[in-house]
């Protein structure tokens, strides 16, 4: 662009218009031109010889007058001026030999001059008509390129002058080219903007510098109904032999700034809310954070959440859910300045970010603390949610800042800690972050990442405790998990089995303990004096709900070669609270393949008798709290025997676990319990130390005839 100005010329469209074209820059082929002007030089050369001796030497008195109506005739058209002056210059050097033998040199010199003379102002005709060709293609491809550009584009003087626009500017701005040009730029800008623009256009020519598209200035321009446009506009300076311009390409950027409003919404705002979502958040908490360190004032995180709201979606379905958050977050915002936040992270979790509070940390707690029971009490209210009316409370846990001395996720994480304190103690209340709570927490994450390298490093092992019946009779043992920890030393069940369940490791761990179970039954199998042990395995409620359970069990039995009637599960009442029909069927399928089952820990629970019943059990055990005061507080003693009457009347065999003393076992033995297991008959041992153990037990014993006879001989003998 700036080239085709340069080389053409910079005139306005008007001045065009005005100063027209002389004759000479008809657009005409230089073929054609010249064919013209050889046809009339040929017409006058031949009218010369015709009539030079009818004059008597004078051509002058026909030549000249022949040759301007000669060239009128042939010359209008392609270029007067042109073909004139290659007449007579041709004349002077197609003259006849025998009158230019005549002519002395006084006659041949102005001949010759005037001659010369012609040929040179045929030449510099013929280079300025070329010239002018050359422009006037110039300046129509230029406004080619201008029309065909997407954007609005200008030329500008120094004086602020519109001298050029294309046709961008009338679909833009609603101005026609002859409504701007001659105009000053301004006349395209707010009127905010138009006082100071001069001096800015000064300060541009005195040090110009071009603004591509895509990196010009973003700035607001007037049309001519009065609306504004969000616009980009570039510059590029253009000095010529006319002076010094700008060429301003405008373009529009509505759509996109649109676009990016919409991107930024999406990026930092909650779609359902209206929001700030986490990252602004995040963000915005740094500012305060930062400015809190600055003034030497406290703030406060408060980090809440809806109660029960999980019941009420799925009760009443998401959108009334949504239309309840909707209405929250619009309550929120009433507690919050314009240095404050209120956000929502996800669900039904909120949080808001308060500014400017006392410097001193006390003082500051009693600010946010009642504002925080304010934003309770609002909360708890009746909501209309569409048909029904709904009555929410939340739970909110504050954290105090001053400065950045606790990293932005730290301060979030203390807050999320403590409204799930402030849940536990009754929900619809307010508590402040102990650090005590922190601390418990590191080391409950400390504690999975030590479960999760220990499943990997093959920390755990198993301890084998014996079940005995009677005094010398060993019918099987129980295994018993244990964790050799490189640092901790040997960890006990009630150390990591919670964290285990609750962070869902107890799948594989609790998988690994039944193919070890299963690997040891198939080894025992191959010996006549440990091929009758059974081996009892604890299943944790988790893995039974799983719904690959009774599959994955027959696979290990499979894969092992393990006899499944030397299996036997342990579980638990609390897993008989959910679903007990799934629980029931998979217990069946199991016990078909001769998988057998155990109620651990039984009359601990909740376990309902119409169940019991119907669960396909084997064997019931009486829980280790009711072994040890059997002998001193008579409620123990009366639920043991009742347990021993109950597994009678269903049908089950009968454990007691952590018989200890010989008083224990002798009442229990009063009462027909005859098998047991405790540290009377011996401690948890690992593999090797039990394998010692069982092989004073030399007798094998068919379990199977156990489950049936044994037990009576024990009964008639503590009858006798």
């Amino acid at each position: 662009m700036k080239r085709f100005l340069q080389q053409a010329g910079i005139r306005t469209q008007r001045e065009q218009l005005e100063l027209g074209n002389p004759i000479w820059f008809v657009n005409y082929s230089i073929l054609k031109r010249y064919f013209y002007a050889f046809l009339a030089f040929a017409v006058a050369t031949f009218l010369r010889w015709i009539l030079m001796p009818l004059n008597g030497g004078f051509e002058f008195i026909t030549y000249y007058p022949t040759v301007l109506i000669v060239a009128i005739l042939f010359g209008a058209g392609p270029g007067l001026m042109t073909v004139i002056f290659s007449i007579v210059a041709a004349n002077y050097f197609f003259m006849p030999p025998q009158y230019l033998l005549k002519w002395t040199p006084a006659q041949i010199t102005p001949m010759a001059i005037f001659g010369f003379s012609g040929l040179l102002i045929s030449i510099l005709t013929h280079r300025t008509y070329r010239y002018a060709m050359e422009s006037q293609k110039d300046q129509k491809r230029l406004q080619v390129i201008y029309d065909a550009s997407p954007d609005a584009i200008l030329i500008i003087d120094a004086k602020g002058k519109i001298i050029r626009a294309n046709h961008q500017v009338t679909t833009l701005f609603g101005y026609s080219n002859e409504e701007v040009i001659g105009e000053v730029c301004e006349i395209l800008m707010p009127q905010r903007f138009r006082e100071g623009h001069p001096n800015l256009r000064d300060q541009y020519r005195a040090a110009p510098v071009v603004r591509e598209m895509g990196h010009g200035m973003i700035t607001r321009a007037l049309c001519k109904d009065g609306h504004e446009l969000d616009v980009e506009v570039s510059l590029s300076p253009i000095q010529t032999d006319e002076g010094w311009f700008v060429a301003c390409a405008i373009r529009d950027i509505t759509a996109r700034k649109r676009a990016e409003a919409k991107i930024e919404e999406l990026a930092f705002y909650d779609q359902l809310t209206g929001l700030p979502n986490r990252t602004l958040f995040m963000d915005r908490l740094n500012q305060t954070m930062h400015a809190a360190a600055r003034n030497d004032q406290h703030g406060a995180v408060l980090f809440i959440d809806l109660d029960n709201f999980k019941t009420l979606n799925d009760t009443l379905g998401h959108d009334v859910g949504d239309e309840l958050l909707k209405q929250i977050a619009g309550k929120l915002r009433a507690f919050v300045s314009e240095d404050g936040t209120v956000a929502r992270l996800g669900g039904d979790e909120f949080v808001v970010v308060l500014a400017h509070l006392s410097g001193n940390q006390h003082e500051a707690a009693i600010e946010t603390e009642a504002i925080a029971k304010n934003i309770v009490d609002t909360i708890s209210d009746n909501y209309q949610l569409g048909d029904c009316t709904h009555r929410s409370s939340a739970s909110i846990g504050i954290t105090l800042f001053k400065g950045k001395d606790v990293p932005l996720e730290s301060l979030l994480k203390q807050a999320d800690l403590t409204m799930y304190r402030a849940k536990s103690s009754g929900r619809n209340t307010v508590r402040f972050f102990d650090p005590a709570m922190e601390t418990a927490v590191n080391q409950r994450v400390a504690l999975e990442a030590d479960i999760r390298q220990a499943l990997q490093s093959q920390q755990f092992l198993l301890h084998y405790q014996v079940q005995i019946v009677g005094d010398q009779e060993l019918i099987g043992a129980e295994v018993l998990l244990r964790w050799q920890h490189p640092q901790r030393g040997l960890v006990q069940p009630g150390d990591f089995i919670p964290m285990a369940e609750e962070t869902g490791l107890i799948l594989p761990l609790g998988l690994w303990v039944l193919e070890t179970a299963c690997q040891q039954l198939a080894l025992w199998a191959r010996h006549p004096t440990t091929a009758h042990l059974t081996l009892a395995v604890n299943v944790s409620a988790l893995q039974i709900k799983q719904h690959q359970f009774v599959d994955q069990v027959l696979e290990v039995l499979e894969r092992t070669g393990a006899n499944p009637q030397r299996l036997k599960l342990e579980l638990t009442e609390s897993l008989l609270v959910d679903d007990i029909e799934d629980i029931i069927q998979k217990m069946v399928a199991l016990k078909a393949k001769g998988v057998g089952f155990s109620l651990d820990d039984f009359g601990t629970g909740y376990s309902s008798l119409t169940y019991l019943k119907r669960l396909p059990l084997d064997q019931l055990k009486i829980d280790r709290s009711f072994v040890q005061d059997v002998l001193i507080d008579p409620n123990d003693a009366a639920i043991a025997k009742t347990i021993v009457a109950l597994a009678d009347k269903l049908g089950f065999t009968v454990i007691a676990e952590g018989v200890e003393t010989k008083e224990q076992k002798e009442f229990l033995i009063d009462n027909a319990c005859y098998t047991f297991q405790g540290f009377l008959f011996g401690r948890p041992l690992p593999l090797k130390e039990f394998e010692v153990f069982i092989k004073r037990f030399q007798t094998p014993v068919d379990q199977t005839k156990h489950d049936d006879s044994k037990d009576n001989n024990f009964r008639e003998n503590a009858e006798e």
